[in-house]
């Protein structure tokens, strides 16, 4: 593998991983309220989803047939359920106390079910990858593939460094915690949206199979 692959497979894991979206929002959310190290110990279980969606990214790139759509349909199914639930907690949380950020309690755990449910991320990981390592398609295949996954995991944990560090900026946790509340509410509708988005989008995968 030249090393123009190589970086371009770490810079594709890095954009990835600063990507906005609604893991991006619960680790600040998480720093601001616990320290840099809840949101770390999310980002640590958010590795998981990562992984597997950047492993099938690649290997879709590298040509492999997906799986089938019905399972993907099926998955997104559980995804959009999934951060429904979370959702609502959030965005219907009672006043008064703390807000509930969302992974407060077990972030890990937390991070471990986001990353690996989250609808955004198979279609994003695919575009970030194919549009950064497309040039190079004539060095991509299997005896490849170990390398760049260890490139990506590189891209990835340099993501999370910068995503960590403005996270626990003073300035951005006094907003956080000021407009804690509120915060976490948008979180929540975020989350909606997006499994709402998956429902959608596996209905209609299935309905034009029918």
């Amino acid at each position: 593998m030249s090393q123009a692959l190589f970086w371009a497979t770490v810079v594709a894991g890095f954009i990835y991983a600063v990507t906005p979206g609604p893991a991006f929002l619960a680790v600040f959310a998480l720093a601001a309220q616990h320290g840099r190290g809840a949101g770390a110990r999310f980002l640590f279980g958010h590795l998981a989803g990562d992984l597997l969606w950047g492993a099938l990214a690649l290997a879709a790139i590298v040509g492999v047939n997906q799986i089938g759509p019905a399972l993907f349909d099926a998955l997104g199914v559980g995804c959009g359920l999934y951060l429904i639930y979370l959702g609502c907690k959030a965005a219907f949380s009672r006043g008064g106390g703390e807000p509930a950020i969302i992974g407060s309690l077990r972030p890990i755990r937390a991070g471990l079910l986001f990353g690996v449910t989250n609808p955004k991320s198979y279609p994003v990981s695919l575009a970030v990858f194919t549009a950064l390592t497309v040039r190079y398609a004539a060095e991509i295949d299997w005896s490849a593939a170990p390398a760049l996954m260890g490139a990506a995991v590189i891209g990835f944990f340099l993501g999370y460094i910068v995503v960590l560090f403005w996270a626990g900026l003073p300035l951005v946790r006094r907003f956080f915690l000021r407009h804690g509340r509120v915060v976490t509410r948008v979180v929540g509708v975020m989350f909606i949206l997006f499994g709402a988005k998956s429902l959608v989008d596996a209905g209609r995968s299935v309905a034009s199979r029918a």
